[in-house]
């Protein structure tokens, strides 16, 4: 039997690759799902995306847009992003956006950016410049507690910059790239919901005004 041909179907913000049998196709503010947060068709920074902000006070971890119909369990994950704190955002906020993934029953897996981390005069700040967490039962807290620094990392990155961010996902291993970088920034080898399958989901924390383009999901042949 001949092996499935990959397909894929794009337009301005995403683009969806999938090594299945079933028709790809693209995705737009009409296929993602809000999950407690509004969505618009913008242009930012000349291209043109989706923004995402908070609906309301959201509790934390719990604000994105499902992209339909995509079901993830190995390979890579690509988009550019940008993050920054929204206008009258709490003073703690860092801009938090990222991408989640394998969402089932309300669980998933995260791994996201603290832009204004990057740049800090802080060096312990800069080192909380990446994060890894699984919702609801892994949060930064809880990892910062149990394994401090092991679920965390520094990069080089700008509130508002559109940042190219990727991740790839094989069993219970995790790889963040930035910037195009042929060395991961962030290594993940426990993923805390284990070998698993699920949803995918544009990813912001509190207080944060999110932008995201050019989304591309690549199942691991």
């Amino acid at each position: 039997m001949k092996k499935p041909l990959m397909m894929s179907a794009c337009n301005l913000v995403f683009c969806v690759l999938v090594a299945f049998a079933s028709p790809a196709f693209a995705q737009t503010v009409a296929q993602l799902i809000p999950h407690k947060v509004k969505l618009e068709s913008v242009d930012y920074l000349g291209k043109r995306a989706v923004k995402i902000t908070e609906d309301g006070q959201v509790p934390n971890g719990e604000a994105y847009a499902i992209v339909k119909d995509a079901i993830f369990h190995n390979g890579s994950i690509e988009v550019l992003l940008a993050g920054r704190p929204a206008a009258g955002a709490a003073e703690s906020a860092r801009g938090f956006i990222g991408i989640a993934f394998r969402l089932q029953n309300g669980q998933f897996e995260y791994i996201y950016l603290r832009p204004t981390n990057g740049r800090a005069d802080d060096q312990v700040r800069r080192n909380h410049s990446t994060q890894y967490s699984s919702h609801p039962n892994f949060s930064f807290a809880v990892s910062r507690q149990q394994a401090p620094e092991k679920y965390e990392s520094y990069v080089d990155l700008e509130p508002g910059v559109w940042t190219r961010y990727r991740i790839t996902v094989e069993g219970t291993k995790a790889r963040l790239y930035i910037h195009g970088a042929s060395q991961p920034c962030l290594i993940v080898n426990d993923l805390k919901l284990g070998d698993s399958s699920g949803g995918l989901a544009l990813w912001i924390g509190p207080g944060t005004e999110g932008y995201f383009t050019g989304l591309e999901i690549k199942a691991a042949k």
